[in-house]
């Protein structure tokens, strides 16, 4: 055990003559300031947690030590004494020549890497020129249509010395696709490319919605991509499964954990029945969460994720390889936590956030602008942003010693309270049937729709506070500079379209066209065959046309 029986029960009976004297003259005299204590997800939090309150307290069971199982204390031996977490920031806006600017002024500032923010139309699979993406390109990321804006966007980027991570769900193997042949164009194969596609369609059923195909098919694709990166390109993360989403769209810390746990299993599952090896894709799933602003919730999170997985790994799933058991995962700070209100507190949120995700361990880690609420961010309130990631590297020394939090009877207490919630919600998935028949039926969604509704009524009765929104509010407010996507952004890309589609060999394009669309039907691997099509310059949005017309698209039930 980690603390002595008969030492536990000496803190026991110290608590209970603690209680019975000075907490009951206290209270007596002065009630506490709030008649319920409870974190940013509703859970109740004891006014005293001591040893006694930990239960099974054996060490090596629970926490063991960084870079062991059950991984508790971190999946590095020495942790950020090693090395910094990588400094991600998210960024895409207008033409591809316009966020490769800004790529590498982040560079220069020294960000250690890439993350690409695509317009709405790419997510969903239409090109630029699509009467769809009226108004909409360059808007609310950058434009990526062809294989020329690939080439555009990592412009003078060596591929071999940074790591990408790409945002986008049903087209990420088409995307990823124009990312290889780039690397390929410079001279880079595509065993040395390293990054992560987002890729994780499930959460896109349960939370953010910017699905194409239905959930099977889509399922499909994504055993294709494991199956080829697997062999081609072993650097690369081939998912990264999120629960960032789930939690803007107003999820408890807790639903967070256990539907991006249940989707994780959903993968290894469908990976598992394509007849896949565990041990040969599971090192390079890994996940991303959300850093929202309770701060200790958050941090224990981070720590019963990892316990979590790694113990799914290796007694449901009999991985055998220490890598795959590892919770590999990046982190973003709440994008939901940020308010119009008073937007320069926005700073300190985003820098308690942060500072959480360190504490519990990320591999990486995007911080949010102060003026994100209202637009893309400004160069000036990215910088602000990097800059707070590292002022926590190198002032604050939190990234000197490992986990250090550990052993906090209250940070262990509510690590071990998050992942037995978490666990209640997995077993009930399975026992509907798993996490696709699980969405099938509704259900993560209603019970993330419950819990938004939940605290907005907190919110409004001002049972939860947020600065300058329920409290603190000012009259009168200094507005900020935002970024504004001229419309010009629009013309130039289509002109920049019909150009690639002149050029091109319009023959090529058509026979790679038919090659997926026989893939798609008979079974072949999609993932290859985009590789094909895009060295062609086929466009993203005419290669998901072809598997829309095999595959449909996905209807939202609309259950409550």
């Amino acid at each position: 055990m980690l603390y002595d029986p008969k030492a536990i029960d000496a803190v026991k009976g110290e608590k209970e003559s603690w209680k019975q004297e000075e907490l009951k003259a206290t209270l007596d005299k002065r009630s506490e300031r709030l008649p319920r204590f409870s974190t940013i997800s509703d859970k109740e939090i004891p006014r005293l947690v001591t040893p006694d309150d930990l239960g099974d307290s054996e060490y090596t069971k629970k926490l063991g030590m960084p870079g062991r199982y059950p991984f508790t204390r971190g999946v590095q031996t020495t942790m950020y004494r090693g090395r910094l977490w990588t400094m991600r920031q998210f960024a895409g806006f207008g033409t591809p020549e316009d966020t490769n600017q800004r790529y590498r002024y982040l560079l220069d500032q020294g960000q250690t890497g890439l993350s690409v923010a695509f317009h709405y139309p790419t997510l969903m699979g239409y090109d630029s020129d699509h009467p769809r993406s009226l108004g909409e390109v360059g808007k609310c990321g950058v434009a990526v249509d062809s294989l020329r804006d690939m080439e555009v966007l990592f412009d003078r980027i060596p591929l071999d010395q940074v790591t990408t991570s790409m945002t986008t769900n049903g087209p990420a193997g088409v995307l990823l696709a124009m990312y290889i042949v780039v690397a390929e164009k410079q001279g880079v194969s595509a065993d040395k490319i390293g990054g992560t596609i987002q890729n994780d369609i499930l959460k896109e059923y349960i939370a953010q919605k910017s699905w194409i195909f239905p959930p099977r098919p889509s399922m499909r694709i994504i055993t294709d991509i494991l199956a080829y990166c697997t062999e081609h390109v072993p650097r690369w993360n081939t998912i990264s499964i999120s629960g960032y989403h789930i939690r803007e769209a107003g999820s408890t810390a807790a639903q967070e954990l256990a539907f991006t746990i249940a989707d994780g299993i959903g993968y290894v599952q469908a990976g598992v029945e394509a007849g896949l090896d565990v041990d040969a894709f599971a090192p390079r799933l890994s996940f991303f969460f959300n850093a929202h602003s309770d701060f200790f919730e958050e941090i224990a999170k981070y720590r019963a994720a990892r316990r979590m997985w790694s113990r799914i790994m290796k007694e449901r799933f009999k991985a055998k390889q220490d890598t795959s058991l590892k919770l590999r995962y990046h982190t973003q700070t709440a994008g939901c936590s940020l308010t119009a209100q008073q937007p320069t507190n926005n700073v300190v949120r985003t820098a308690l956030q942060a500072l959480s995700a360190v504490l519990g361990g990320t591999q990486s880690l995007h911080t949010n602008s102060l003026d994100e609420t209202m637009a893309l961010p400004t160069e000036e309130s990215v910088t602000v942003a990097l800059r707070t990631q590292q002022i926590i590297a190198d002032e604050t020394g939190v990234a000197n010693t490992i986990d250090p939090l550990a052993g906090s009877y209250f940070v262990e207490w509510l690590t071990d309270q998050l992942e037995e919630e978490a666990l209640q919600y997995i077993q009930k998935i399975d026992d509907l049937g798993g996490i696709v028949r699980a969405i099938e039926l509704g259900y993560p969604q209603n019970e993330i729709g419950d819990a938004a509704y939940r605290y907005q009524c907190q919110m409004e009765k001002a049972e939860k506070i947020i600065v300058g929104v329920n409290r603190y509010r000012m009259d009168d407010e200094i507005p900020i500079p935002l970024l504004k996507i001229d419309e010009e952004v629009e013309r130039l890309q289509v002109q920049n379209l019909a150009e690639v589609k002149r050029k091109r060999d319009a023959k090529q394009v058509q026979a790679q066209l038919k090659k997926v669309k026989e893939a798609a039907h008979d079974g072949g691997n999609l993932m290859a065959c985009f590789v094909d099509a895009v060295r062609e310059y086929c466009t993203l949005g005419e290669i998901i046309g072809v598997l829309r017309g095999v595959f449909g698209e996905h209807k939202d039930p609309g259950m409550l």
